[in-house]
């Protein structure tokens, strides 16, 4: 297979006997393993669990009881458990755990037949927005090895982005997969609150963590989330709502629009918010335009208020989640504690780094008798006028059309003493987890030899019509097959 192949050039060369999935497999480990001492994409890499997972696609695709995903290599954030892989968060507080049980997002994965390569990079426990916060280390972005990929998801963004694997899971909390898919110059999924199981998934912020993907396109993306998606009895945020389009998408693809002459929102203030790139995403406009979409401005007038309602719901969720790594169960446990006070400090003090530091106590401060209505039950009251800016804005359009990131990647270590000027990076992507809505980030060219990402919108639910609009573009433009050189990293 050549190189930067698609899930589905993967699939029909495996599908007409052209490679097997052992080849397939041990060729993106060889690359895996030349270029990630300069990416550190990878946390864990096992070549053995990979190499048997192959073999046995391969037996099905013998047996004639394969799928469009059976034997394709594909790597995971390493916050979905997997039994029996080392499942870390990028923390030292779980550098040793060894996951008992397999994530439902994972698990219908591996069902479909993929072959699970290694587990991905990412910032510690999801928070953060450069993969810097990593215990192992930073990740670097394949188009410039001295600039960070984004966060959280930046191993899964630089190992598509670099050609390791065609695809990668991602969660996305407030941006965690559309940031970094839009510094890397890939198509990263965002699906709808509740689309893809949360069991299995390590929690940063359970109202607003979501599973979702990477990949070289929107059909492939398609294609993975209709193996991932689906209700799950384990999770009590799993939505039951079926959606037999999604379903389908493994026999007949993404399928043209429906209505090809949408009309889409331009969300005016987010698109206030670019410093660098302007000139691509006028140009995303414009191919939609040629598409026969109709763009008009829209308004969402609270959206400047999502990033601090945020920071307070998201550290709040943080500081009871993260409140179970307590030293005595699982996790990190300090040496030679003095007293069970001493314990929990010294375990939690040693484990968690200064991010997640800062979070567990912004958040346990905002619980705090005293600060809760302040804070908390006032930054819900934001949330839910942030939501009610989308269902305003989508009774007079289709889809919102919004930059991805206010720029292009950062420098790493530029941002690392600024958190406001790091979070910063997320504005345009937080209100959408806010409202729970489904968005995709498309690659709209570059500047300066930087990818620019644009990001679509759609109601909850309606992946259709999102990826159906994405797929148009892609299939107008060739900014999603741009690919980096890679020199530096070889």
């Amino acid at each position: 297979m050549e190189e930067f192949s698609s899930l589905r050039e993967q699939s029909q060369s495996l599908g007409r006997g052209d490679c097997t999935s052992l080849e397939l497999t041990e060729a993106a480990l060889d690359r895996a393993q030349r270029l990630d001492k300069a990416l550190n994409c990878f946390i864990t890499l096992d070549e053995e669990k990979a190499v048997a997972a192959a073999k046995a696609a391969d037996q099905r695709l013998q047996g004639g009881s394969a799928g469009p995903l059976t034997g394709i290599p594909l790597a995971h954030k390493d916050l979905f458990c997997i039994e029996g892989w080392r499942t870390t968060c990028a923390s030292k507080m779980l550098a040793n755990f060894t996951a008992p049980y397999t994530a439902t997002a994972i698990a219908r994965l591996q069902d479909a037949g993929s072959v699970t390569l290694g587990k991905l990079n990412m910032d510690e426990f999801a928070m953060g927005s450069s993969t810097e916060t990593s215990h192992f280390g930073a990740t670097a972005n394949p188009w410039a090895l001295q600039r960070t990929p984004g966060g959280s998801s930046g191993g899964s963004a630089a190992c598509v982005a670099a050609g390791i694997t065609a695809a990668a899971t991602g969660t996305d909390t407030g941006g965690s997969i559309r940031q970094p898919a839009s510094f890397c110059g890939v198509t990263g999924l965002k699906p709808t609150y509740g689309r893809v199981s949360r069991y299995g998934m390590i929690a940063f912020a359970s109202s607003l963590d979501q599973g979702g993907v990477f990949a070289r396109d929107v059909e492939d993306a398609a294609l993975l989330l209709s193996a991932m998606a689906g209700f799950d009895p384990r999770d009590s945020t799993s939505s039951a709502h079926r959606d037999p389009w999604l379903e389908s998408v493994p026999e007949r693809g993404v399928g043209e629009l429906a209505s090809p002459t949408l009309t889409i929102g331009l969300a005016n203030e987010l698109f206030s918010e670019i410093n660098e790139g302007a000139e691509r995403l006028d140009e995303a406009r414009r191919a939609l335009e040629a598409l026969g979409c109709r763009c008009r401005t829209v308004s969402l007038p609270h959206i400047r208020t999502a990033m601090p309602a945020y920071y307070v719901i998201a550290g709040a969720e943080a500081s009871t989640n993260l409140s179970r790594y307590d030293g005595v169960r699982f996790g990190h446990r300090c040496e030679q504690p003095e007293s069970l006070k001493d314990l929990y400090e010294r375990s939690r003090s040693e484990g968690f780094g200064a991010e997640v530091k800062r979070r567990i106590l912004t958040g346990t401060y905002a619980l705090s008798a005293g600060y809760f209505d302040a804070y908390y039950l006032k930054a819900q009251k934001i949330r839910r006028l942030v939501a009610g800016d989308f269902a305003a804005a989508f009774k007079e359009v289709d889809l919102l059309l919004a930059p991805t990131t206010p720029g292009t990647a950062f420098l790493r270590g530029e941002l690392t003493d600024d958190p406001v000027a790091m979070y910063q990076q997320d504005v345009c992507t937080i209100p959408v987890n806010l409202a729970g809505l489904p968005a995709i980030s498309l690659p709209c060219g570059q500047h300066e030899g930087l990818p620019v990402g644009v990001q679509l919108i759609a109601r909850h639910f309606d992946e259709r019509r999102l990826l159906q609009a994405g797929a148009a573009l892609q299939r107008a433009t060739n900014w999603h097959k741009a690919q980096p050189s890679l020199e530096e990293a070889s």
